[in-house]
């Protein structure tokens, strides 16, 4: 197995807990809640961390959501986010309350959400015609076209 790749972080808060893994195979780093927050009914609110991170050239941060916090109804709007190489500003994590209740009340020290470092593949785009493009099996099948839905 190759050396673990390096991502500096620095806590601006006393507070700030330092992202954990939930297990020796988990993918993901989990992020905490800095402070007491709560999160209306359908309202999307920004969770501090107190972290700041600096992610190596080449890979990108996904921010991703806890299962156990999508099952009561508390999700990520925007699915994943991005955090990139270049970013220096505090983490935060936008999350949205969709569950029952008028609220949810996030804590201070609550796991909120997964930090992945993953690599970006150089890419480069190049315009070329529809026929071009070549054809697939699936062809123009979009939106549930592959499955159920």
């Amino acid at each position: 197995m190759s050396e673990p790749l390096e991502v500096k972080v620095a806590r601006t808060h006393p507070d700030a807990r330092m992202p954990t893994k939930g297990s020796v195979h988990a993918a993901g780093w989990d992020l905490y809640s800095l402070e007491d927050t709560e999160v209306p009914f359908r309202a999307s609110v920004r969770l501090r961390t107190g972290l700041h991170v600096a992610i190596p050239v080449g890979y990108e941060g996904q921010v991703r959501a806890r299962s156990s916090l999508g099952s009561k109804g508390l999700i990520l709007p925007h699915s994943v986010g991005t955090i990139d190489a270049d970013y220096r500003g505090e983490l935060f994590v936008l999350v949205t309350w969709i569950g029952e209740g008028n609220s949810y009340v996030v804590e201070a020290g609550e796991r909120i959400a997964q930090l992945l470092i993953t690599p970006i593949p150089k890419s480069a785009f190049t315009e070329v015609s529809l026929e071009e493009l070549g054809e697939t099996a699936r062809g123009k099948g979009g939106f549930g076209s592959t499955g159920r839905f």
